[in-house]
């Protein structure tokens, strides 16, 4: 039997009503993953859903249903604030069938880092598609510490979010970037041409992951993606 869930996350983000409206539209690849969409009221939303709310800079929406009374639905309510910036309601409901109270736990916490990203795409890169690459750890990194390994091999321990750190990659290639998200949980570091997003989702019953979203020009996914799928695997085959 499925429970029902709400999760509201509510965001001030350095961008216009239009550029966070496109961001969540058609901008997706630059701080979620690729999604494509039907402009328009009644369009093909992502994975199977409607749009329900389409009245641009301000709101968008979509939804769809499913088996044993299963739903999903995004609502994005968009308002103008001084200075260039905008005020984001983000409301998430739907319908969780196993393990609620983790699952539950689990999109709460993704909710969080996703709007922070969002915001992070609408001030830094507004605008612009990434080359993306989704890299997942072995099932080892599933294991209780294993983000904190992560953390540790990152070299981001005591680091404070919002500050500049050199952070360790793939071969021990430094990456100059900031520390925009941290906790226990998650972490993101952005560069001035890409973001690395980290995912414990260990602590959720799943495995440690993370998604590159590149910008540069050329930026070529595939190899990047590659690249931390092997400092991901090395990371763990000891475990």
């Amino acid at each position: 039997m499925g429970r029902e869930f709400e999760i509201v996350a509510e965001t001030e983000i350095d961008g216009t009503p239009q550029q966070v409206f496109d961001a969540a539209t058609a901008g997706t690849s630059g701080w979620l993953w690729p999604m494509e969409m039907e402009p328009g009221l009644g369009g093909a939303g992502p994975f199977g859903s409607v749009v329900t709310a389409w009245e641009p800079p301000h709101h968008y929406a979509n939804h769809v249903d499913g088996e044993n009374g299963f739903f999903n639905h995004l609502d994005y309510l968009i308002e103008e604030r001084a200075g260039g910036r905008s005020w984001l309601r983000y409301v998430h409901s739907g319908v969780i069938f196993d393990d609620w109270d983790n699952q539950y736990d689990g999109a709460r916490r993704h909710t969080e880092f996703y709007q922070h990203t969002l915001g992070e795409y609408v001030k830094h890169f507004s605008g612009r598609q990434a080359a993306f690459a989704d890299v997942q750890g072995p099932a080892a990194s599933g294991s209780p510490e294993a983000f904190e390994t992560l953390r540790s091999s990152l070299g981001v321990d005591g680091a404070v979010q919002g500050g500049a750190v050199r952070a360790l990659g793939p071969d021990g290639a430094a990456l100059e970037a900031v520390l925009d998200f941290s906790n226990e949980n998650f972490i993101g570091l952005r560069t001035v041409d890409a973001m690395y997003r980290f995912f414990g989702r260990n602590a959720f019953g799943s495995v440690v992951g993370m998604t590159i979203h590149l910008f540069a020009d050329g930026a070529d996914a595939a190899t990047e993606g590659a690249r931390w799928q092997q400092w991901l695997d090395g990371l763990y085959a000891s475990a």
